[in-house]
């Protein structure tokens, strides 16, 4: 027999004294002693604790008796007040007394514990995610998702969104990421793919007149994973017709401010500021910079051109900079032991070296005291505004090395010192990017974006002289170093299009074979248009104060996108795969 639930455990409150209530979910502990029975009660709202007394039946009692954890049970009680009072629980003030119980299901003991801070293997988590999601904090992630996912559709119904859901098995158009690709049964030889964004589907709609389009898209891409990054993930897709870049920034700042009122109760300030990208890079060595701190960046170039230092000079001479950060206090906070760790740990980013000055009382101190004078080291502490008792680190490479190395630094040490204040909410706009990016290996220029971004109006002239100096109509919003969506106007001249091919090398039938359909639609008139997506998983993640996105997903990959669960991927039948005319090389040799 079922009990119909008249209220949920985490919801009981001193005001519910004296009020009988019926109650459904899973016993987190039992404890027996002797006259009385305690079990602590769990459904996804939280815990209360029922009382099993010396009034009850002896068959009352012998069912209690057998309750372990995990049993799934109904129970009927009364609330009374609670003799001693837990001030750590929201419940604390309470206690059912247990006149009724029905055991739904009996439980096997658990291979993980089924509380917050239990610390075991995240693969062991994922494995059984099943158990992993009663505990409060997945509950809880999964319900602020929730609540984020509802304000969004109301934000955009309101203002006059239609949403529409684009295809999932599409052609693959492989540029960036990898594709997954699916099989087709029945046309032998071809395959889908899964979308990485729903992108020309989106411009298509606004070809078709949709105007303001929105969706909670599906998406995928087969790359490397980080923490903030999973093989499927949840965009908040959206586009709008005859917008500019301004009309864009509008729409989702009403959104970002009703967001953060409504599931934080934090009024941010609108309209948000705008960096320009070159800012950006200059100031930050990011173009999601984190402005929460200081440690900018400072440009030591004309101060070093003129040095003995070899890799300083190298570096100038080969078209480099040279550029530093100054750490607050930062002489006595890191040894030299932590610094060669930096060192190491720029590696990644290209860098070959990381120098150092400190700025004592007594004396500068630096890793390259041999070339520099006190004199040449004073000026370029001067240079970096240094104060007694700060450490300057220097990188000097090509900008693109430096400017991501010492992004990447500032952000890290920032976060050794205890700078990084999660209750501060830092968003802003980073405007006004490159429209190509220039490969050094290959000589050609790349869309920095996708080659349907806008340029800016004034620069238009210059995408054949000049390309590399040319700003696309492209938007980022940023909220604490983390890039939360981005987005452009879109391309709606096809004079203007081919152009863009041309610039980027793409022969006719590569453009055909890419983005034909696209282009044969753009013939029929179409709006000028522009959007953006956020990334829903990532916002939800910041939001919660998680440090990764497998905390806010339901069922996640590990970072071997890996489905720890169901053990996906897997191997198919032989027979699966002769139906679709597929052989594999897998052991072979």
């Amino acid at each position: 027999m079922i009990l119909k639930r008249t209220h949920m455990c985490g919801n009981l409150r001193a005001a519910d004294i004296d009020s009988n209530v019926v109650l459904n979910g899973w016993i987190a502990k039992r404890r027996n002693l002797g006259g009385l029975i305690f079990a602590d009660l769990r459904d996804k709202t939280g815990i209360v604790q029922i009382v099993f007394d010396d009034t009850i039946t002896d068959e009352l009692r012998e069912k209690a008796d057998s309750l372990r954890s995990e049993y799934v049970v109904g129970i009927k009680g009364v609330v009374k007040e609670r003799q001693s009072k837990n001030p750590d629980l929201p419940t604390g003030d309470i206690e059912v007394f247990v006149n009724e119980l029905e055991i739904y299901s009996e439980a096997d003991t658990p291979p993980i514990y089924i509380k917050d801070d239990d610390n075991v293997d995240e693969n062991l988590r994922l494995k059984y995610r099943y158990l992993d999601l009663r505990k409060q904090k997945m509950q809880n992630n999964l319900t602020f998702r929730h609540r984020i996912v509802k304000v969004t559709r109301d934000y955009y119904d309101e203002n006059g969104f239609t949403e529409v859901e684009t295809p999932i098995l599409i052609k693959s158009t492989p540029e960036g990421a990898r594709d997954y690709i699916v099989p087709s049964r029945v046309h032998p030889g071809s395959f889908y793919a899964l979308p990485q964004s729903p992108q020309m589907f989106k411009q298509l709609l606004m070809v078709g007149g949709t105007d303001r389009y929105m969706q909670i898209a599906k998406c995928f891409r087969d790359e490397d994973l980080r923490a903030d990054r999973q093989p499927e993930f949840t965009q908040i897709d959206l586009e709008m017709s005859f917008v500019d870049v301004d009309a864009v920034i509008e729409i989702q700042e009403g959104y970002l401010k009703r967001l953060f009122k409504e599931v934080m109760n934090v009024d941010i300030e609108t309209p948000i500021l705008r960096m320009e990208y070159d800012e950006a890079m200059e100031r930050y060595g990011s173009d999601k910079p984190d402005t929460r701190f200081g440690f900018e960046l400072v440009k030591l170039n004309d101060v070093v051109k003129d040095c003995e230092f070899g890799v300083f000079t190298n570096a100038l001479a080969a078209g480099g900079d040279v550029r530093g950060i100054c750490i607050d206090g930062g002489s006595a906070h890191f040894s030299r032991k932590d610094i060669d760790k930096m060192q190491d740990s720029l590696k990644h980013y290209g860098a070959k070296g990381l120098v150092w000055i400190r700025n004592n009382a007594d004396e500068i101190t630096s890793s390259v005291n041999k070339f520099f004078s006190q004199e040449q080291l004073k000026e370029i502490c001067d240079t970096m505004n240094a104060k007694e008792g700060d450490l300057c680190l220097i990188v000097a490479d090509k900008p693109k090395v430096v400017f991501d190395a010492l992004g990447f630094l500032r952000r890290d040490i920032a976060k050794k010192l205890g700078l990084l204040d999660d209750s501060k909410y830092n968003l802003l706009w980073v405007v006004n990017f490159p429209l190509f990016e220039y490969d050094d290996e290959t000589g050609e220029y790349n869309a920095m974006h996708h080659p349907f971004t806008s340029p800016r109006p004034e620069d238009i002239d210059k995408l054949e002289s000049d390309p590399g100096s040319v700003k696309a109509q492209a938007y980022d919003i940023v909220l604490n170093g983390v890039e939360l969506g981005g987005g452009s106007i879109r391309i709606h001249d096809r004079k203007l299009q081919a152009k863009m091919f041309e610039i980027l090398g793409l022969t006719e039938e590569e453009i055909n074979e890419k983005f034909g359909f696209l282009i044969e639609a753009f013939k029929y008139g179409v709006p000028p248009h522009g959007g953006l997506a956020f990334g829903l998983d990532r916002l939800v993640m910041l939001l919660a104060g998680e440090q990764s996105i497998r905390e806010v997903m339901a069922f996640p990959k590990n970072a071997g996108a890996q489905c720890m669960l169901c053990e996906a991927p897997a191997p198919v039948t032989p027979e699966q795969l002769e139906e679709l005319f597929i052989t594999t090389t897998e052991g072979q040799n």
